[in-house]
């Protein structure tokens, strides 16, 4: 009978001492990562990047300055709400375009899923490779969910002189494009 009793207090000092390293450990997590995120801010310039695209090419972000850039950030190709906003920007190419406008999708995929990603539904914009989170990290768009990571939905709205003008981070994919399309024109209209 003793030795029950004694195995059960080891079991419940066990199981207390595991809980409080998963609780420091959870909460020691979350104050590291809401120091690491570095604070976009509309009027200061987007943080620079070079990323490899769908077809395996660097893509630099300060090469693009001249022309607004929409930057968004989703969690995974072929799912659901990613694949919506996707075919949402493939269907308003034309009128992003008119406006002087690029888009770049970026995600923790890596380039062959984009190229299989942008086959699939006929994209017609550049998908950036974030294999390491490192840039939606730099953007504050990187969940960490410990056995693997995913971009946030997070947009941004990037001026031709490389200027943060616009921060979405509470994104619908579905009625998310024409609210870009929208903001594109107001935010021209005042630097005309």
């Amino acid at each position: 009978m003793q030795i029950s009793f004694f195995s059960a207090i080891k079991l419940l000092t066990f199981s207390l001492f595991f809980f409080s390293l998963l609780i420091v450990g959870t909460t020691s997590m979350n104050a590291v990562s809401a120091v690491e995120i570095t604070p976009i801010q509309i009027g200061k310039p987007a943080p620079d990047f070079t990323l490899s695209d769908q077809k395996s090419q660097s893509q630099t972000l300060s090469k693009m300055k001249g022309q607004w850039v929409v930057l968004y950030f989703y969690p995974r190709d072929e799912t659901p709400g990613c694949t919506a906003e996707a075919c949402s920007f493939r269907d308003n190419i034309v009128a992003i375009k008119s406006k002087n406008t690029v888009v770049w999708g970026v995600s923790v995929d890596n380039n062959q899923s984009h190229a299989e990603f942008a086959k699939n539904h006929q994209l017609p914009f550049t998908l950036l490779a974030d294999p390491d989170g490192k840039i939606a990290k730099q953007y504050g768009s990187l969940r960490n969910l410990l056995v693997f990571k995913i971009a946030k939905r997070h947009s941004f709205i990037i001026d031709p002189k490389g200027k943060i003008a616009k921060i979405y981070r509470n994104v619908n994919p579905k009625a998310h494009v024409a609210e870009i399309i929208k903001d594109l024109q107001v935010l021209q209209d005042k630097k005309g």
